[in-house]
């Protein structure tokens, strides 16, 4: 009877022992399996990390190129509006010299007329009048001329003045155009990558 208890007593032993190992394997499986799952979870999000910033490095990229190209856009603008306004200052100027060239000739002329009048006062008598006359024909002549030819350039240096002005006008229509186009393109390409960035989110 003895010899019959302790066989059985080792027996429920060995099969406590069985089952104990057996619950053993079975949890290292399961921490296993639980490790390998948080592992994957891991991989996963690192990815996914990785892909934020790759999305956000394009983004600042797409960000500096806009910033550049507004400021190389800006720098040309205000260029042209210095040559505008410098062009405008020469045109102005050389009205200004030719007005007063011209200012000085008709004084030029007019002390000349004083001149002859003078020295047509001491002149005979018999050639007073002609020579008078002559002068006279010969000096509306002159003015005649210089009127004609300085109205042609007067009008002339107008109608450059206007299209300098309409140049200016086109150039701040263009500038306005292209700020608005640089806008919106901005506008699209942050848009866009918001787009790609939720279907990510998304996709995940």
């Amino acid at each position: 009877f003895q010899t019959d208890v302790l066989t059985e007593l080792k027996k429920w032993k060995l099969s406590l022992i069985e089952h104990h190992k057996l619950q053993m394997k079975q949890e290292k499986d399961k921490h296993a399996a639980h490790v390998r799952q948080l592992s994957s979870e891991m991989e996963n999000l690192k990815e996914l990390l990785h892909t934020y910033e790759i999305s956000i490095g394009r983004k600042d990229e797409v960000i500096t190129n806009l910033s550049q190209a507004l400021e190389r856009q800006k720098e040309r603008v205000e260029l042209m509006r210095k040559f505008t306004l410098w062009r405008i200052q020469h045109v102005k100027a050389k009205q200004e010299a030719y007005a007063n060239r011209i200012a000085d000739r008709q004084f030029r002329t007019a002390l000349m007329k004083k001149v002859w009048a003078a020295w047509r006062s001491l002149s005979e008598e018999k050639w007073k009048e002609k020579v008078a006359k002559a002068c006279r024909l010969r000096a509306e002549d002159v003015c005649v001329q210089l009127t004609n030819d300085y109205e042609a350039k007067i009008a002339e240096l107008t109608a450059t003045l206007e299209q300098t002005k309409a140049e200016i006008l086109r150039l701040q229509s263009e500038r306005e155009q292209y700020e608005d186009t640089m806008k919106k393109a901005f506008m699209r390409g942050v848009c866009a990558l918001n787009l790609e960035a939720m279907t990510m989110f998304q996709g995940k």
